[in-house]
């Protein structure tokens, strides 16, 4: 059976430590209750002596969660392994998790220590951990910089002091896969307690290289992985909680191993803490962003549409997505194109599909995206020409900080012209859609409106879009102009003409 490789979720800590990402008590708890969703098996809560609001995070957060192993972090100071002990001692699986640097560059500069004092300090810190706790965790910050003999000689120390997780952290990110993969092979073959206790690592994203890191490390004999949702943490921040969990799932073929990790909870956890830290998810991250299984290239979404895995290596419903995202814009094809008029519940037949193929890559080249109400646009005018019942002729504003907006509107209907006018409401387009409504006694309720630059520039062209709801019946209705109160009229009263022709009364306004 493979082995099970234990996922060390470090959000609430490292993750926290990202600029702008501080969360109170309670956006940690709502975080810490989606991470036992998520089965992770350790649960790094914060780091109890920096604050006082730290310390009651980590403390409410240890006597709340039941499955997880709950960590605090403390250096190697008998204060901050107290503070750690007091916030996790109603946890039911508490861990301390020490650390010290062992870096020659961090030992003459930060610390000003000799190899002999961080040696004893490390150990002598261990043991007052296992004062309070059974499970201890030691990290030699900087490992990944630190002399290959001396890193082995700390290994061997605090293992025979009483730690049971040893962390190998790549502090700044400076590894490289098989450097680090070196590393954790040698830890585990050339020291006498390389089988004696759990290997850890932690690896930074500096270099963009924290889950090959960790995946090398595991594949040389780590069994613990240290990350954070959406790869969130210091600098360019760490290892990727999804990406490391989702490569093992997906690559068993080189990758022996598993978690515990419910992997359908992923996608929740990962909007949650965005949410929390303010943070948001770029859209081509991995697993987890807006675009991970969209599609928009004619060429990969007609493979999609005839076998997924063609263009996907992972279901989007085993990371809690309901399904793949076919995006319609000017790279789609007709395969695609074809496929979305079926889930809309149109059947045209071949040569109405041609030209509505033909009207969508025209609009595609003006708007990044197509949405289903674009393409439901596209067929009414396709397949039910609207007659233009109403048709613009003049419309005046006048509107001001202290000014009551008033809308002077005239239309034309076939041979005859129509003129009013109407103040208030809440701005000028309201007062225009008022005297609309008094002119074509249809009292529409608006449902949504959006305004949208066509072009760019100062006189840049802009496109309103729509939705009205009159007594049942819903439509869209669209308009242009350089000028956004003109665009706007001619959206709502494209809306009307298609209401009066969907309802038939394209001979009567009432």
């Amino acid at each position: 059976m493979s082995e099970r490789i234990v996922i060390f979720d470090t959000t609430l800590r490292d993750g926290e430590q990202s600029p702008g990402a501080s969360m109170d008590t309670r956006a940690k708890m709502e975080v810490a209750r989606q991470l036992e969703k998520l089965a992770v098996d350790v649960i790094e809560a914060g780091f109890p002596v920096s604050s006082p609001g730290d310390f009651e995070a980590v403390k409410a957060v240890a006597g709340t969660v039941k499955e997880p192993t709950v960590a605090g972090l403390a250096r190697c100071v008998r204060g901050d392994i107290d503070a750690a002990a007091g916030a996790l001692e109603d946890a039911k699986k508490p861990r301390i998790h020490v650390f010290l640097a062992t870096s020659k560059i961090h030992m003459k500069y930060k610390l000003k220590k000799a190899e002999e004092e961080i040696l004893k300090l490390a150990v002598d810190s261990v043991k007052y951990a296992k004062k309070f706790v059974d499970d201890v965790e030691f990290s030699p910050e900087d490992a990944s910089r630190t002399d290959l003999d001396f890193l082995a000689a700390v290994f061997d120390a605090v293992v025979d002091a009483g730690a049971t997780t040893v962390n190998i952290p790549d502090t700044v990110g400076y590894a490289t896969p098989e450097e680090f993969g070196r590393i954790i092979k040698h830890l585990r073959e050339k020291t006498k307690n390389g089988s004696k206790a759990i290997i850890s690592v932690h690896c930074h994203n500096d270099l963009g290289l924290a889950v090959a890191n960790s995946l090398a490390a595991v594949v040389n004999g780590a069994q613990q992985v240290e990350c954070t949702v959406n790869g969130i943490g210091e600098r360019a921040g760490n290892c990727s909680l999804e990406e490391v969990v989702m490569a093992i799932r997906t690559r068993k073929d080189i990758l022996d191993f598993r978690t515990g990790i419910n992997t359908r909870e992923i996608i929740k956890a990962s909007r949650l803490v965005s949410k929390m830290t303010g943070i948001i998810v770029q859209p081509n991250k991995a697993i987890v962003g807006r675009n991970a299984f969209a599609h928009e290239a004619g060429i990969h979404q007609d493979g999609i549409l005839k076998e997924r895995t063609t263009y996907e290596i992972m279901k989007p419903a085993d990371v809690g997505l309901t399904g793949s995202k076919l995006v319609l814009g000017k790279h789609s094809g007709r395969h695609a194109f074809s496929e979305r008029l079926r889930k809309l519940g149109y059947t045209p037949g071949r040569e109405e599909v041609d030209e509505a193929f033909a009207a969508f890559k025209s609009l595609a080249d003006k708007k990044k995206e197509i949405y289903d109400e674009d393409i439901r646009a596209l067929m009414e005018e396709q397949l039910l020409p609207i007659p233009s019942t109403y048709q613009l002729e003049y419309i005046q504003i006048s509107t001001g900080t202290t000014t009551i907006p008033t809308a002077t509107v005239r239309l034309k209907k076939e041979d005859e012209v129509f003129q009013d006018a109407s103040c208030g409401g809440d701005g000028p387009v309201d007062a225009a859609y008022k005297t609309i409504d008094r002119i074509t006694k249809m009292k529409c309720r608006l449902l949504q409106y959006s305004l949208r630059a066509v072009t760019s520039g100062k006189d840049a062209m802009g496109e309103v879009t729509v939705r009205v709801r009159h007594r049942g019946t819903e439509v869209t209705g669209r308009g242009t102009s350089t000028d956004v109160i003109e665009a706007s009229a001619k959206a709502y009263i494209n809306a009307i003409n298609r209401l009066l022709f969907v309802k038939g009364k394209a001979g009567s306004a009432t």
